[in-house]
């Protein structure tokens, strides 16, 4: 079937929070480590939320991935017409933002001695740069992503034919045995007898995106159900987050586990059917509450817009600016909540200024991952 392409607001939205929570599961990553001495037999409060965020907020690589299914699947396109559309939008982006953080993390190490790379000779410096594109050296982790979608661009098209000749419920067996693979392999962590390997994440979350988008079950487009599955897998992988961890560790989900996978459709539904609450106080244009967040001006639509514009472009680049914000500033000045909180919102400003100058310059924003 072919479907006519226009911006629908809740894909920025769902696009915005996807980058909002890569940006909070990895300042999460380094930050951690402060209220570990908070687990217990009644965790401290910062335990709580530190791991409430380290879990429900591990959608946004999954988020993305949905999104590329519910905007790119059951059109009709060929494989160049494809191919040659996305490709350069993730490989140049990659191959600027590569070469040009690791000559400023280089730099820092040599003028301010920033523990990046230890010599400074040719081959150590080469070495660097080719460990960051394969997502090894310090700043550069989350550039396995690349190598992800990638190999996903690669096999959609296959998928997209399939799906143009397929109804719904040929897509709910598909997403049936998906899920399976999710609490076999990715939750319970053991391998289910029959190989599945074709229904492994991340393809399933692409199919799901598009079923998600299309489906006109009632249940999966209710957002009181959507919140009901973000309540429940949250409070579920908070509680086995407690129950498995230790004193020395934290015990945190897969990305691609059954819980997160719950969650990732309980905000789909949510954003896509939240039009379907009753908000008649949002209703009178003159209320502040109306300008702020349902107004086409409105800060809120606004600022999820620049996320949503932005978002790969932040992605390849957020890392290294908070690896040298961490680095940078000392956590003796701060609570633990306020270290977060600064390191997350500096994070967040100055990945978009950033972003934002670059992409004034002509011919740049394809470079440099803006939409």
């Amino acid at each position: 079937m072919a479907i006519k392409s226009k911006r629908i607001f809740y894909f920025d939205a769902l696009r915005a929070l996807a980058i909002i929570s890569v940006i909070l599961i990895h300042v999460y990553t380094l930050t951690r480590g402060y209220v570990l001495s908070g687990y217990g037999t009644i965790p401290s409060f910062e335990w709580i939320y530190t791991q409430f965020i380290g879990n429900s907020f591990r959608i946004g690589v999954d988020l993305f991935l949905v999104l590329s299914g519910a905007l790119s699947l059951g059109r009709v396109w060929s494989i160049r017409a494809f191919l040659s559309k996305r490709l350069p939008r993730i490989i140049l982006p990659f191959l600027f933002w590569g070469i040009v953080l690791s000559i400023i993390l280089i730099s820092l190490s040599y003028f301010l001695n920033y523990p990046y790379i230890k010599s400074f000779d040719l081959m150590s410096i080469l070495t660097f740069i080719y460990n960051a594109f394969m997502a090894k050296s310090i700043g550069f982790a989350p550039y396995w992503f690349f190598w992800m979608i990638l190999g996903t661009y690669l096999i959609m098209p296959i998928f997209n034919k399939w799906i143009i000749n397929s109804d719904l419920k040929e897509l709910e067996y598909f997403l049936s045995i998906w899920l399976l693979t999710c609490l076999f392999t990715f939750t319970l962590k053991t391998n289910f007898p029959v190989k599945l390997i074709y229904f492994f994440s991340p393809i399933g979350l692409v199919v799901l995106g598009y079923y998600l988008r299309y489906t006109e079950r009632k249940l999966l487009n209710n957002p009181y159900f959507g919140i009901l599955l973000i309540v429940l897998s949250s409070v579920s992988m908070l509680a086995f987050s407690y129950l498995l961890s230790t004193d020395h560790s934290f015990y945190n989900f897969d990305r691609y586990s059954f819980l997160t996978a719950i969650e990732v459709i309980g905000v789909f539904i949510l954003f896509k059917s939240f039009n379907k609450f009753n908000l008649d106080f949002l209703s009178n244009e003159k209320s502040y509450l109306y300008k702020l967040f349902v107004d086409k001006e409105s800060i809120f639509k606004k600022f999820s817009f620049t996320l949503a514009k932005y978002s790969y472009g932040i992605y390849l680049i957020h890392t290294a600016i908070l690896s040298i914000l961490y680095r940078s500033i000392s956590i003796s000045y701060f609570s633990y909540t306020s270290y977060f909180l600064t390191l997350f919102i500096l994070d967040v400003f100055i990945s978009v200024l950033v972003m934002s100058a670059l992409s004034r310059i002509p011919h740049v924003k394809d470079w440099i991952g803006a939409k």
